[in-house]
């Protein structure tokens, strides 16, 4: 279990790297949060983290973005708040990223929760004030 409040944008980068070493193995994560949460800023962060220089936003329209990092493996950022039904997403190829052993950062996977792998890591943000946010994450 990762649990830890963040009070300030300032704090993202370091937050970043204690989340990404919690979680070495993973490659599967799944954020949960209210619109305008933090997902994808803390996306983003995980994303500079992992040494990326794309130009990280939420792929609300194109369902998916890859971004490359300075490690053997790509990132999927997907955004699947817009998603009319689960066909969208396995038309997408979706089993195929999950599949890839690359990054994936899926965020309003409740969506498509029945398409979920039974192990990854659940991400929850939640916001406590304007700037103050509580992320939990655990494997499950």
């Amino acid at each position: 279990m990762f649990s830890i409040q963040i009070n300030s944008l300032d704090d993202l980068p370091k937050v970043a790297e204690e989340f990404l070493e919690t979680f070495s193995d993973q490659r599967l994560f799944a954020f949960y949060g209210k619109m305008g949460a933090g997902k994808t800023t803390f996306i983003k962060a995980l994303c500079r983290a992992m040494g990326s220089t794309d130009n990280i936003t939420s792929p609300s329209f194109a369902l998916v973005n890859e971004y490359d990092t300075n490690r053997p493996e790509k990132i999927y950022h997907f955004d699947f708040y817009r998603l009319k039904d689960m066909t969208e997403a396995m038309d997408l190829g979706f089993d195929d990223y999950v599949d890839s052993g690359n990054y994936c950062f899926m965020e309003w996977p409740e969506k498509i929760e029945r398409l979920l792998p039974e192990k990854l890591v659940e991400v929850h943000i939640e916001e406590i004030s304007a700037t103050v946010r509580e992320l939990k994450a655990s494997i499950v």
